[in-house]
């Protein structure tokens, strides 16, 4: 008798944790794991953290081992096949063919150490920052993927808001076309009221069927990014406070952006990267030294064993490569230019960001305080209108305009809040410093 209670309270339990709606959190730990995007820089970042060993090995020694065995079996015959010689009785006989068998075995162990190589020092140093600027792309990712989990997340909680603020319009629209025809009925109202209401009613009735299309993309969007169909979501709570942005003032987020934003690392990094580049191809035109060491065993059939060592320095010295020396490194001077002249324009748009995303967030936190109150004037007025329409003295198109006005203000306050909440992500993603821990402030104001 007891397993079937069990089994009754293991199956609540399991539905009752899928009934528990899912936080910005829980979403960004599904795309933690499952975005293609990110995956895709995560692996990007591991082939860059190679650079350095790449970088490295041109300074270091380089040990090889060649060798040859070879067996060489062959007949031979004598020019003048047909001279005389003596017999083994004394007489006179042919000289005849004779067989060779010849074995041929050598090895040669070879060490070669730079000891001069300007190019592949510059190779060297150009690693560490091929290293570093790769780091700062995947830094940038993990903030992008951090604004585009909530920017998806907010999409469908904003698409969710405006089906069920439909809905809602839908339900009075309803009541009032319902009213609207029972008066027409009984000679209390015209025909003009109840046209009025169809008017109305069929209007929020194809809003409704664009807010589920709209819901249903939304939703399609976060999917993309989590890589699983999303369950249902936890919405923001009411009357929620959100926080202005600290410090209050934009230079200190400007200054940090054109410092400190990844995308701006990574500019900076590419500029010393092209000057590295332009060092690397200048050493095309310098000589290079190798302190070489070997070791050769040889043994011939004929000749035996023979053992030779040797150490010493080789040396190169460019003289004359068709002017491609020179032409690569003016190349590589236009290129450096260039990258200067990105690291500028990324300068910029960092600022622009910061600058936008400050003053979203300073005009969306003016435009909630306003909202709610519209908020609390727009449910006065529709209950005025209600009672106004109850004892004559207001007409059926003030009850839906009133109703019209409340659920769109609503609408437009949700908007506000998750705007505001976006912009405060994006304007520390500008300003280099957003981090997994900002999302903690975020999702308490979330409620199940």
């Amino acid at each position: 008798m007891q397993r079937p209670l069990i089994a009754v309270l293991i199956a609540s339990a399991c539905l009752t944790l899928n009934a528990q709606a899912a936080d910005l959190i829980q979403v960004y730990q599904q795309a933690l794991a499952n975005d293609a995007t990110y995956a895709s820089a995560r692996a990007a970042v591991s082939a860059g953290r190679e650079q350095i060993t790449q970088g490295r090995s041109g300074l270091l020694p380089s040990i090889q081992a060649t060798g040859q065995n070879l067996r060489n079996i062959g007949q031979f015959t004598p020019v003048n096949v047909g001279e005389l010689g003596t017999g083994a009785d004394g007489g006179l006989g042919l000289i005849t063919a004779q067989n060779g068998n010849n074995h041929y075995n050598t090895y040669t162990v070879s060490l070669s150490q730079p000891l001069f190589n300007w190019g592949a020092w510059q190779t060297y140093q150009q690693s560490k920052l091929v290293q570093a600027s790769a780091e700062a792309t995947f830094a940038q990712a993990q903030q992008d993927l951090i604004v585009r989990v909530a920017q998806a997340y907010f999409d469908v909680l904003t698409a969710q808001d405006n089906l069920t603020s439909t809905q809602a319009q839908k339900v009075a629209t309803t009541e009032q076309l319902a009213s609207a025809k029972r008066n027409f009925e009984v000679g209390t109202q015209t025909i003009t009221d109840t046209h009025e209401a169809q008017a109305a009613y069929d209007l929020v009735v194809a809003q409704e069927f664009a807010a589920i299309n709209d819901l249903d993309n939304k939703r399609t969007a976060l999917q993309v990014i989590i890589g699983a169909v999303p369950g249902d979501l936890s919405s923001l709570r009411q009357g929620v406070t959100l926080s202005p942005p600290e410090p209050a003032t934009v230079d200190p987020w400007v200054n940090s952006a054109e410092s400190q934003n990844f995308a701006v690392v990574g500019a900076q990094l590419q500029v010393e990267i092209a000057r590295r580049e332009i060092e690397r191809n200048r050493a095309n035109h310098m000589p290079t030294a190798n302190l070489t060491a070997a070791s050769t065993h040889t043994y011939q059939t004929a000749l035996g064993t023979t053992e030779n060592k040797a150490i010493g320095v080789s040396w190169s010295v460019p003289l004359f490569s068709g002017f491609a020396v020179t032409s690569k490194v003016r190349e590589t001077i236009a290129l450096e230019d260039k990258a200067r002249s990105d690291l500028e324009a990324t300068k910029r748009f960092a600022s622009q960001n910061a600058r936008q995303a400050y003053l979203g967030m300073i005009s969306g936190l003016a435009q909630v305080k306003a909202l709610e109150a519209a908020e609390v004037s727009s449910k006065s007025s529709l209950d005025s209108n209600k009672l106004g329409y109850q004892v004559g003295v207001r007409i059926n198109i003030d009850v839906l305009n009133a109703q019209k006005l409340l659920y769109s203000t609503q609408r437009d306050l949700s908007k506000a809040r998750y705007d505001t909440i976006m912009n405060g992500l994006r304007l520390k993603a500008a300003a280099g410093t957003l981090k997994v821990e900002d999302l903690g402030p975020v999702n308490a104001l979330l409620g199940k």
